[in-house]
């Protein structure tokens, strides 16, 4: 026996605004798990979930953080449709590298990776 990943929790202030954001972001829905959860099909056998956290803000790099890939378009065409959407860029440090690090509108970093893949 062996077990599954089922949820990616991730701590913020605003899980419904995060939420929208990353249904934007991935093409995903809302989940139907109850809460502010995002997956592939509504109530896929994956999930992120946001949840609210009393911490204050996010203040040093994420130890965990999402690397993407665009599905219909160029790196450079993905990346003005994600700063379109309220992600930000960010300097941790990478140098020059093949991908874009961004935030989400509240801090979390992930990477926009160069290559196309497929839906």
């Amino acid at each position: 026996m062996a077990s599954r990943i089922v949820s990616l929790p991730i701590d913020c202030a605003d899980p419904e605004a995060l939420a929208a954001f990353w249904t934007q972001v991935l093409g995903w829905r809302i989940s139907n798990r109850g809460g502010y959860g995002v997956s592939i099909e509504g109530d896929g056998p994956f999930e992120i979930d946001f949840r609210v956290v009393p911490d204050a803000e996010k203040r040093v790099k994420n130890r965990l953080h999402l690397d993407i890939n665009p599905t219909d378009r160029d790196q450079e065409a993905e990346l003005t449709r994600l700063l379109g959407l309220g992600a930000v860029p960010v300097d941790v440090g990478q140098g020059d590298v093949s991908w874009h690090v961004l935030a989400d509108p509240e801090g979390n970093e992930f990477c926009l990776c160069r290559t196309t893949v497929e839906p």
